[in-house]
């Protein structure tokens, strides 16, 4: 879903350092989601009630499994990638944050805005976590945008402090062109935040890019109507061979693999989505006619979380001899953090 919660997506080129792993490549100043008169919203309206409330056998094949994140996901690469980790606030449990960065070099952490409230609306604190992000906050009217804007800031802070063993307040939150965040001095981390409906998720990296994507786990995707604006053609004609109900399951996953992967890529839905694919019985990136389009440097992932929600993650391994000490004090800039102290304490 939603990915910073701005209005615009990232406006970059893709370097080599984050190349595709495809054997082509894009035009990335595609101006329209999918280049189609089919509004997307009309195409996940319009599919009708839920799966569970259509008639006909209940989806238990590969593609339901893969789409809710239940055992029998073939994600390439998911055991590279930590398990989404339910934090409950700021109390954590973040440890868990910190094994993950340990074991594999990245974490993903899902929450909710309600169990932020309590920090959002009363901690006197709140201002100095905020840091540069204060004013945002102080200049934004409507209270309840307001306090998701602050809900998902915390969320990222807390998660990013937790990886690094520091504060949240010592840590200097920072957008690239497009809302995408990152932290100041810290150009070894990536950060991917997204959110749809109550939840939050916040993935972080130390060994490349990442991309998170979540969607409610009920809802409808048209096949009829989004098929040949999503899918490739060896994903359609794989999505053909299933029944209805594995159909919608089996689009919803590779929705968000997709936006997961071009999040990574900084390309968002700049990256036209029949570009590339993946197998609906397995999660590793495709060319449109479904030949292997990467190695092994990207690893891909998809979660049932809350019992309600997907989340998707996409890491990018970019084969750097990246450290393992991912405290802040060991891969900080002392100059640089004594200017942003300095600054911090400006805007104070």
């Amino acid at each position: 879903m939603t990915d910073t919660g701005l209005t615009s997506s990232q406006d970059m080129a893709l370097t080599s350092t984050y190349d595709t792993g495809l054997t082509s490549s894009y035009d990335a100043g595609l101006t329209s989601t999918y280049d189609t008169e089919v509004p997307v919203t009309q195409a996940f309206e319009s599919a009708g009630p839920r799966p569970t409330d259509r008639p006909g056998r209940q989806s238990t094949g590969p593609a339901a499994a893969q789409a809710t994140g239940l055992p029998g996901t073939h994600d390439a690469g998911a055991d590279r990638i930590t398990a989404p980790v339910h934090i409950s606030g700021p109390s954590g449990p973040w440890h868990k944050v910190r094994e993950g960065m340990d074991l594999r070099g990245n974490a993903v952490v899902h929450t909710t805005w309600g169990e932020w409230l309590s920090v959002a609306v009363a901690d006197p604190a709140l201002r100095p976590l905020l840091g540069r992000d204060w004013q945002r906050y102080r200049n934004t009217a409507d209270p309840t945008i307001r306090y998701r804007f602050v809900a998902s800031r915390l969320a990222v802070k807390f998660t990013a402090a937790a990886a690094l063993g520091t504060e949240p307040a010592e840590l200097d939150l920072a957008y690239k062109i497009g809302g995408r965040p990152y932290l100041r001095g810290l150009d070894q981390i990536d950060v991917s935040l997204t959110h749809t409906d109550d939840l939050i998720a916040v993935g972080i990296s130390r060994s490349g890019r990442i991309g998170v994507d979540a969607e409610p786990a009920d809802r409808q995707m048209s096949f009829e109507l989004l098929q040949g604006h999503v899918c490739t053609p060896a994903e359609r004609a794989e999505l053909d061979l299933l029944p209805e109900q594995e159909q919608v399951a089996g689009m919803l996953r590779l929705w968000t693999l997709k936006e997961a992967y071009t999040k990574a890529l900084g390309q968002g839905l700049r990256l036209g989505f029949t570009e590339f694919g993946f197998g609906v019985d397995s999660g590793g990136l495709l060319a449109p006619d479904g030949t292997p389009a990467a190695r092994d440097e990207w690893a891909f992932a998809t979660h049932r979380v809350l019992g309600r929600y997907l989340i998707s993650v996409a890491c990018h391994d970019s084969g750097l001899d990246t450290s393992r000490d991912t405290a802040a004090r060991t891969m900080l800039d002392e100059g640089f953090m004594g200017a942003v102290a300095e600054l911090l304490e400006a805007d104070g």
